[in-house]
């Protein structure tokens, strides 16, 4: 694949790389705003929506904020989006509920907005979104967690390892999912640290990175030395929580679960630091979000979600080399022919 050409008009904002496809195919152009361009969910979301515009020739600019929960980056994209004409925009929010003003002004502006991966709260604030069922690869890992571990699951000692304290809508689905799968009573299912099971030790955000992951296991095994359960919003997280647990000798005791299913992580199940994930599948996210910004440029047609849901679901597949009876899943062999990153 040619390397895309970068944009000096947009260099400015610090938003991340700006790419376009060639200049005869710009009649259409399209924004992909990420939360970052370093987590390699959203790298390969970025590749995933660049093949296909170019595929599809779309003229596509690409934007990132510096860390995730860069929300005035994210504003200033979605304004230079609009500025630029854009037909159609993919979001992942990082602030789920205060990018809704934002997102109102580009759909006002005729712009088709989708949310990818992190539906928008309220969802309908976009016109549609292409997303894993969040909720759903939450309760498939807390259904694996408590099925492994039998008896001891009544006595677990939880470590909650999340996002951010804004508690976007990813974080809090995959959450809430872990919770209800694992068969502990939820509070309000819109947010997470209202539950009062004792099993659950506390709650810390990483900002879904290796070290945010490492630093918040620190601080929870500070608080109960005896955990024996973590659940981690993505898998650099989980790798950050494991060399915590590993400076205190307790890497082999303590059950790890993720979500996200990238390469590295697929290979931290293989090597036994992660115990399952659920794989997602950023690139076909993408790839079907530009997909519907060429048909609704071509038609004025919006995307439709998956019959019985408010979004269209992409998809997610439980990875483990220890299957649990009852609990649908795939080996880490099957996990890399389908892994990303």
């Amino acid at each position: 694949m040619k390397k895309s050409l970068l944009s000096a008009a947009f260099a400015a904002l610090s938003l991340g790389v700006v790419f376009s496809a060639p200049a005869q195919a710009a009649d259409v152009s399209a924004c992909l705003i990420t939360k970052t361009d370093t987590n390699p969910f959203f790298v390969k979301m970025k590749e995933g929506a660049t093949a296909k515009a170019k595929e599809m020739g779309i003229n596509l600019k690409t934007y990132a904020g510096k860390i995730d929960g860069d929300h005035e980056s994210q504003v200033a994209a979605i304004e230079a989006c609009i500025a630029d004409g854009a037909k159609g925009i993919l979001i992942t929010a990082s602030d789920t509920k205060a990018i809704v003003d934002s997102v109102k002004s580009a759909r006002d502006a005729g712009i088709l907005v989708i949310a990818l991966d992190t539906p928008l709260d309220p969802a309908n604030a976009a016109d549609a979104t292409f997303a894993t069922d969040n909720f759903k690869a939450g309760e498939l890992i807390g259904q694996w967690a408590k099925a492994t571990m039998g008896d001891k699951a009544s006595a677990a000692k939880i470590a909650m390892l999340d996002l951010s304290i804004s508690q976007p809508s990813v974080d809090v689905l995959r959450d809430q999912g872990f919770l209800k799968g694992f068969g502990i009573e939820l509070g309000d299912p819109n947010k997470w640290g209202d539950e009062t099971d004792p099993r659950i030790v506390g709650h810390e955000v990483t900002a879904g990175n290796e070290e945010g992951g490492l630093k918040a296991m620190e601080t929870l095994l500070a608080k109960d030395g005896d955990i024996n359960l973590v659940y981690t919003i993505n898998e650099p997280a989980a790798a950050g929580a494991y060399e915590a647990l590993k400076a205190v000798g307790k890497e082999k005791d303590t059950l790890i679960v993720s979500i996200d299913g990238g390469c590295p992580g697929v290979k931290n199940v293989a090597d036994g630091v992660i115990g399952a994930t659920s794989q997602q599948y950023p690139l076909l996210m993408a790839s079907l979000g530009i997909e519907a910004i060429k048909k609704f440029a071509d038609s004025g047609e919006k995307p439709a979600p998956t019959p019985g849901k408010d979004f269209f679901d992409t998809g997610t597949t439980l990875i483990t080399d220890k299957p649990a009876s009852g609990v649908d899943s795939i080996d880490t062999k099957a996990g890399k022919d389908k892994c990303w990153g």
